[in-house]
């Protein structure tokens, strides 16, 4: 922790941004309807970060709060799971037209992704959201997600999305994450019933201490609260995303950060792609392997993707997603990725050219077998226990 109040340069120059939206922000408790004066405001701020060539993903509570009022279930405090399912299906279609109305007006596509738990959990579902949002954002698109409450479960749902948006941020490697909330940091006690509760501006390491502050949500139509938070930033910092916890209820709450306003930082000690590349070199049991040759090695070396034209072999059982081995001629192991194909269909394209992938298969698939960005080099360290990695060079 810092006393010093940090700059906003995690958000102004990060290359992927996650802002995450509750629903007392975007919903007026008086008539459960969107409150687009301010909404337009928080647009506009997004609008301009991607003028300044940021990439951005909204995550967005709201749909429930939305649609209980539609369907009368007025009553105070929770709602049953069924009830909270229904007026999911009936609130998102309004918080998705309201999106895509505003967002229209600017000349932006807006999509809508809604995600449960296990779309994090399972490897392949984790993939193919993954994929999903990275093609979206490739294409200009700007996503908003919500999970899906209509078909979430008690067992497997989030909860929140403070975890949601962590998960995304993960997901995505986005460079920071913005919790917009009804308080605008975190305090070493809660504000409204300790005097003297001290503001944390900066957060470098999530201990028990920094644990206890946390409280619990006072609006009547969230489900998140600072416990919720401080777990979003336990995945956040782990995945190298710095992450911020501001309040949101102002217009323009995002150029507000900007300008120097009152919010709490958490800090990682690594980027997203480091932390990334620690994992896989961390693996402890990689699930098979693949061969490659000494051309393949020297694209390696350079910083190049491996692409299946240098592949001579592949051994072991393996998922698309699962952490393989790359060997070279003698055996050796030379880097650790993650594979975009299994080993029945790697098995089929190996030594050849990534336009002959379609017609080999009967579906387009990644170009690479293993993307830079999911491999790391190693090497043999004798006071290590485990491999160690290496940075490789920037490369095409």
């Amino acid at each position: 922790m810092n006393a010093g109040i940090p700059s906003a340069a995690p958000l102004t120059q990060a290359r992927r941004i996650v802002v995450k939206v509750g629903s007392a922000l975007l919903v007026d408790a008086e008539t459960g309807r969107v409150n687009r004066a301010w909404l337009e405001t928080l647009l506009e701020d997004l609008l301009r970060l991607r003028r300044r060539g940021q990439r951005v993903i909204l995550v967005s509570s709201g749909a429930i709060a939305l649609g209980r009022r539609r369907l009368g279930l007025l009553k105070h405090g929770p709602l049953r799971l069924e009830e909270s399912q229904a007026a999911a299906a009936v609130g998102q279609i309004r918080l998705a037209h309201a999106y895509k109305e505003l967002l229209e007006g600017h000349d932006v596509t807006v999509a809508q992704v809604l995600l449960t738990l296990e779309d994090s959990e399972q490897r392949r579902r984790y993939l193919n959201a993954r994929a999903t949002l990275e093609a979206l954002l490739a294409l200009g698109a700007l996503p908003v997600i919500n999970e899906n409450d209509t078909v979430a479960t008690a067992e497997i749902r989030y909860g929140d999305n403070d975890r949601l948006a962590a998960r995304v941020a993960q997901m995505t490697a986005a460079d920071c994450l913005v919790l917009l909330s009804d308080v605008d940091g975190l305090y070493s006690a809660d504000p409204r019933r300790a005097h003297g509760a001290r503001f944390i501006h900066e957060v470098r390491e999530i201990t028990p201490e920094i644990e206890a502050m946390a409280g619990r949500s006072v609006s009547g139509v969230g489900t998140g609260g600072m416990t919720s938070k401080i777990v979003a930033a336990r995945i956040a910092v782990a995945a190298g995303c710095h992450m911020c916890i501001a309040a949101g209820s102002y217009r323009h709450p995002l150029r507000r950060i900007e300008e120097g306003a009152h919010c709490t930082w958490f800090i990682p000690t690594a980027t997203p792609v480091a932390a990334r590349k620690q994992w896989i070199a961390g693996t402890l049991r990689p699930a098979g392997a693949i061969t490659i040759d000494s051309g393949a090695l020297r694209a390696l070396l350079e910083g190049r993707s491996l692409l299946p034209a240098g592949v001579t072999g592949a051994r072991g059982r393996f998922e698309r997603g699962d952490t393989v081995s790359v060997l070279n001629a003698d055996g050796a192991e030379v880097a650790r990725g993650i594979i975009a194909y299994s080993d029945q269909d790697a098995a089929r394209i190996l030594g050849r050219k990534s336009s002959e992938i379609e017609e080999l298969l009967g579906f387009r698939g990644r170009d690479e077998m293993i993307h830079r960005d999911d491999l790391v080099l190693m090497r043999a360290d004798p006071a290590a226990a485990a491999p160690v990695a290496l940075a490789a060079p920037s490369g095409p």
